[in-house]
C-alpha cells in the first residue's frame, strides 16, 4: 500500500479542489485552451529542471512510494502528474476565490 502514496496526496489535492469547478462554476475546465496555456510553460520548465535533478542525484523520490513507472528511466510518472494536479488545484482556488468575491476576470466582453 505504500506504492500508492504519492499517488494518495494527489487524489487527495484533486479532489480537494475539483469540487470547486462544480459547486461555485469556475468554468475553468471549460476554458480548456486558456487551462492548457497557463499549465504548458511552468510545467515544461520544472519537469525539465526535476529530470535534472533526479539525473544528476541533486534530489531524489523515494521509489518505495511510487508505483514504479519512470519515464525516461528518471522521473516518476506520480511527478509528472504533480506538475499537473497541483497547478491544476491552485488555478481551480483562485477561480473559485475570484467568482465568490465577484472579482472581474478581465476578458469580459462589456456591455454598452
Amino acid at each position: 500500500m505504500e506504492r500508492f502514496t504519492y499517488l494518495a496526496i494527489l487524489a487527495f489535492i484533486f479532489v480537494g479542489s475539483a469540487w470547486l469547478e462544480i459547486a461555485l462554476r469556475t468554468r475553468v475546465l471549460r476554458r480548456w485552451k486558456r487551462l492548457l496555456l497557463s499549465l504548458a510553460a511552468p510545467f515544461a520548465i520544472f519537469v525539465a529542471w526535476d529530470i535534472w535533478a533526479l539525473a544528476t542525484g541533486h534530489w531524489s523520490i523515494d521509489p518505495a512510494r511510487t508505483i514504479g513507472l519512470d519515464l525516461f528511466d528518471v522521473i516518476p510518472i506520480e511527478e509528472i502528474v504533480f506538475f499537473v494536479v497541483v497547478p491544476l488545484a491552485a488555478i481551480l482556488s483562485l477561480e473559485a476565490v475570484r467568482s465568490v468575491r465577484g472579482w472581474p476576470l478581465g476578458d469580459e466582453e462589456s456591455t454598452p
